[in-house]
């Protein structure tokens, strides 16, 4: 169902070729294809090194070991995004009765080294810092292909994240933890609520206990299963507004697992929320005006208003 998709035309490990490149062009149609049908795509051959995934998930992992006390010496001040979100704290289904099965780290490099938890994991921030570092470049590529497949300027989208990683941007690599599911889970409560992401795109890496549901446009949810190698990235509602909906924004979820043994696992994912420069206005691409125009921190803002 979701597309998977060879990116080595314009992998990280690849000096990019021209837009006229047939198999440049032949990439842009398939990652516009897949945001237009299904929202999500599989990139195989992208060029994240599997050692630094495998290297962030451990520290991440360290991190989410430690004991609450730790932990929440780091918690997300209520002025800001970044920082430890502790579990239970976030419902991004606020019909589901409890909180989202899950904790989580949102990291930005502009918060600092003193800003982590440097002093119970020393490599936390050169860590989390290489990873997002790569993530920006690869999410760089995806929107270049999409302005190409949109037979837009191709650095067009780029050029309204400039600021990612500094003030006035609020990109965001976030590191996810659902630990074993708990006896005493309400009913209908799972590990994380049916939600569309907000921003433009999402690159999501994911472990191999599963659980992650897609519901494409009308249609029922379908498992999104972890396949290995591959980095899976979704259009965010923002990204979804702003092309008047050609291009879309699917709801999904995390479920609890089945299976006795995954559900007595703790389930690990990273997702780097892609979002445009603060002040950049969104109006639709086309020039229909099919929505007002907004500019992209204003519509963070209410997302994030009606979520937590």
């Amino acid at each position: 169902m979701i597309p998977i998709v060879n990116f080595d035309a314009y992998s990280l490990d690849q000096t990019t070729d021209s837009e006229d490149s047939p198999n440049v062009q032949k990439l842009a149609k398939e990652i516009c294809h897949a945001f237009s049908s299904v929202g999500f795509v599989y990139i195989q051959n992208h060029g994240i090194g599997g050692s630094t995934i495998q290297q962030f998930l451990s520290t991440s992992k360290q991190f989410f070991d430690e004991p609450v006390t730790v932990k929440k010496e780091y918690t997300v001040p209520k002025d800001d995004y970044y920082g430890w979100m502790g579990f239970q704290s976030e419902s991004l289904n606020p019909e589901r009765k409890g909180g989202d099965l899950k904790e989580s780290y949102n990291f930005n490099p502009r918060i600092g080294e003193k800003g982590t938890p440097i002093k119970v994991l020393p490599n936390f921030y050169d860590v989390y810092n290489n990873f997002f570092e790569q993530c920006q470049e690869l999410a760089y590529r995806i929107m270049d292909l999409m302005c190409i497949g949109m037979g837009l300027d191709r650095v067009y989208i780029r050029n309204c994240h400039q600021l990612i990683g500094q003030d006035g941007n609020l990109t965001s690599l976030r590191s996810l933890y659902y630990p074993p599911v708990p006896q005493d889970v309400k009913p209908g409560q799972i590990r994380c609520g049916e939600h569309t992401d907000y921003g433009t795109i999402t690159l999501l890496f994911q472990d191999d206990i599963g659980g992650l549901q897609v519901k494409p446009c009308n249609a029922d949810f379908k498992a999104a299963a972890p396949i290995l190698g591959t980095v899976l990235v979704n259009l965010g509602a923002l990204m979804q507004r702003w092309t008047a909906d050609k291009l879309l924004a699917t709801e999904h979820r995390v479920i609890i697992p089945e299976e006795e043994i995954k559900r007595k696992t703790g389930r690990q994912s990273v997702a780097f929320f892609v979002q445009p420069d603060d002040d950049v206005m969104i109006t639709c691409l086309d020039k229909s005006n099919k929505y007002e125009p907004i500019t992209a921190r204003d519509y963070l803002n209410m997302r994030f208003h009606a979520t937590f």
